[in-house]
């Protein structure tokens, strides 16, 4: 990998974290044409938020998501060069002066971009969104990220508002549009909610429980810089019971769904419980164990790496969502 980053084309691609920036715009895509877009259209109803309009608001997200990462790895690099060493790209392939340079064109083209879409919906306060986040990615950088919990919740909070925009947008045209929307359509409106606060939810706190997995693999770099992470100040053993809590919690979210599904179907083993139990439920568990006997940074970051293939898995449940 270290001399793959040699290559400054692979270095940005690493620097912005090219693989999570796929991730957030189909995290917005999948919502809106997987399940919204389904659920609208068994009400009678179609999506009015103009399409150029909508990747507008996804190139906008990827854009401040991308600045994040520059400027949180900007302030991390002394951190990573004690934890990983061999994958540091700032101060060593892309100059720290590149780094904020990328930075600023990156945040202003994403705050511009979102802006201009918030106005054209004619709700120009949607805006707001990718103010604030930019803002929060800021201070997660520059303060939240090495104190206890907060920069853990604030980045839990911008992965789950991720899945919440394209609701949104797309309720916020509908009610421009036709004014007496929410009144007429109450049961579209409140499925479209329900669905994307579950989706939401669950990226919430399988983000939390990453971010915490992350903590205790960068244990040492943290505690050598001043970071007052959990497992810095309530320890290992506090921080592993947790990360067991908010997969606790994952599974009963699940099961949840599984309760739904079979409430509206009336039918115990089909396509979605198959896939809940297999694809999301039994490597939640794996990943309780491995979290609980994990020893040192390799195998947190293999819990790292599991939690992120889960929430992909998450994510991927859209499809089947959208087809069954």
């Amino acid at each position: 990998m270290s001399k793959l980053l040699n290559n400054k084309a692979i270095a940005f691609l690493k620097l912005i974290r090219i693989e999570n920036l796929i991730m957030i715009a189909l995290t917005q895509v999948l919502l809106r044409y997987f399940v919204l877009q389904k659920i609208l259209n068994e009400h009678g109803i179609s999506l009015e938020l103009n399409d150029s309009l909508f990747f507008l608001v996804v190139l906008s997200t990827v854009l401040i998501a991308a600045a994040g990462y520059i400027i949180n790895d900007y302030f991390d690099m002394k951190t990573d060069l004690i934890n990983h060493p061999e994958t540091v790209v700032v101060g060593k392939i892309i100059k720290r002066r590149m780094a904020i340079i990328l930075h600023i064109t990156f945040t202003l083209l994403g705050t511009i971009i979102g802006m201009f879409a918030a106005l054209k919906t004619g709700y120009l306060r949607l805006a707001i969104f990718h103010i604030i986040a930019a803002i929060l990615l800021w201070f997660y950088s520059t303060n939240f990220k090495k104190q206890l919990l907060v920069g853990n919740i604030v980045v839990s909070l911008l992965t789950a508002a991720v899945a919440f925009m394209p609701f949104v947008y797309e309720m916020g045209v509908m009610q421009k549009m036709h004014p007496d929307f929410a009144q007429m359509n109450t049961e579209a409106v409140l499925s479209c909610f329900k669905i994307t606060f579950i989706f939401s939810l669950f990226a919430f706190i399988t983000s939390l429980a990453r971010e915490m997995i992350k903590d205790m693999e960068d244990y040492k770099g943290d505690a050598a810089t001043g970071g007052h992470t959990m497992p810095i100040v309530w320890g290992m053993h506090s921080s592993k019971l947790n990360v067991f809590f908010l997969i606790v919690i994952s599974v009963i979210l699940l099961l949840f769904v599984i309760y739904n599904t079979f409430k509206f179907y009336r039918i115990i083993v089909n396509v979605n419980t198959i896939y809940i139990i297999l694809g999301l439920i039994l490597p939640l568990i794996v990943l309780a164990l491995l979290t609980i006997n994990a020893k040192d940074s390799k195998h947190f970051k293999n819990a790292s790496l599991l939690l992120k293939l889960i929430m992909l898995t998450g994510l991927a449940y859209s499809f089947i969502f959208y087809f069954n």
